[in-house]
């Protein structure tokens, strides 16, 4: 049993200081402003028309880096409690194209007309705060 819990605890920990070296990396590329590039957006705001209370959707943000340097997205966080957010987690070099992704959940959500963001934190000149939008509307579940 103690065995057990040291392996826990050891994984634990190894995980948290992975993490904490993740976000040193990213503190410091989004510090040195020469490493900055620039990204361009094929859709911020995306409209998933009606979905019925209960079920879920997923929204896609592309991106493509058209700077010069290697794209970092250093943090993307939902806006609510009813999304979750995915997003391309290595460098997008030069040229290259990546994505967020937003899993929303309606049934935690109000019925009705939605509008939810998605704020990206990245390394580019154009802003480094990006907020991406996706609306729809939410028609309310008949109860029997």
């Amino acid at each position: 049993m103690r065995t057990l819990l040291f392996f826990l605890v050891a994984a634990t920990l190894i995980a948290a200081c992975s993490q904490q070296a993740g976000n040193d990396a990213a503190v410091k590329i989004m510090e040195d402003t020469a490493r900055y590039t620039t990204i361009q957006w094929q859709d911020s705001v995306v409209h998933f028309d009606t979905l019925d209370q209960g079920n879920q959707t997923t929204v896609v943000f592309k991106f493509r880096n058209t700077g010069t340097q290697p794209l970092i997205l250093a943090d993307v966080k939902a806006g609510c409690g009813c999304t979750v957010a995915e997003y391309t987690k290595e460098a997008v070099p030069p040229g290259g194209e990546g994505v967020v992704k937003g899993l929303f959940d309606s049934n935690r959500a109000q019925a009705g007309e939605v509008r939810k963001n998605i704020l990206v934190t990245s390394n580019t000149r154009n802003g480094t705060r990006h907020t991406l939008i996706f609306t729809g509307f939410i028609r309310e579940k008949k109860h029997s």
